[in-house]
């Protein structure tokens, strides 16, 4: 019999080589990992997909405002088309304050102002889509703007309601009446299965392997923006200017 060496003899025969076998795991382990995020999904749509349960006793929490049909109008013999035009474009914004005002920092002070609300603008791809659900006598109402984009650094097309006038804003109390039914069992899977996760550093694997990167928080990453002294990295001829400026702003000396 002819002698043949150990890797000869690994070729002829159905014994799988080191390399096969590592490849193997490693596949393995990533199919587990599908697996994970799979059972992952399932359990986050059951929780969303629970019923809702009314509350005995309804609560407030904050306001809510949108659009109506302005009274005229209303009696018009348009009332119909222009209150069927509102289901399609009306918005809707949440508040604390019933003043619906936001903070805005104006030379160094904090200011509020009354937050802007208007009709539903549509994009240009939106006025294209097949999905759209604008009839053609109501498309007549819209005209074409363009409106310059500070983020991607160009005009954007954007078609915009021609009679805002017809509509006013509406301010009301935003009720809780029901809340989402809370399946013990359902949470204590979901948290398990967290708890896997994270503390075997897995996330970002999972992450890797399905979309093909792994974005971390930089709010996690970096320095915690609500620790950061608001004197670093500042030199004293910085800070006696900040504190001048603002001796003659206050004090007018």
């Amino acid at each position: 019999m002819e002698n043949y060496s150990v890797a000869e003899y690994v070729l002829n025969t159905r014994f799988k080589t080191e390399r096969r076998k590592r490849r193997l795991v490693k596949k393995d382990f990533e199919k587990q990992l599908i697996q994970l995020r799979k059972l992952e999904v399932e359990l986050w749509y059951k929780r969303r997909n629970l019923p809702l349960v009314a509350l005995e006793v309804p609560y407030q929490k904050g306001w809510q405002r949108n659009f109506k049909l302005r009274d005229d109008v209303s009696r018009s013999s348009e009332a119909a088309f222009y209150r069927e035009l509102l289901e399609k474009i009306n918005t809707w914004q949440f508040s604390p304050e019933k003043s619906f005002k936001r903070k805005k920092k104006r030379k160094r002070r904090n200011v509020y102002v009354e937050k802007l609300q208007t009709v539903k603008e549509f994009s240009e791809w939106e006025w294209k889509s097949p999905k759209l659900a604008l009839t053609e006598k109501e498309k007549a109402h819209f005209y074409r703007r363009e409106r310059w984009c500070s983020n991607c650094k160009r005009y954007k097309i954007h078609y915009v309601f021609n009679e805002p006038w017809r509509y006013v804003l509406r301010v009301s109390s935003y009720m809780i009446t029901h809340t989402r039914m809370v399946d013990s069992e359902l949470e204590s899977q979901i948290q398990m299965l967290e708890n896997y996760i994270v503390n075997r550093n897995l996330r970002d694997k999972i992450n890797r392997l399905l979309s093909g990167n792994s974005h971390k928080w930089s709010y996690y990453e970096k320095e915690n923006p609500k620790e950061i002294s608001p004197i670093k990295n500042k030199s004293l001829h910085v800070l006696y200017q900040q504190y001048a400026d603002e001796m003659i702003e206050n004090h007018g000396k």
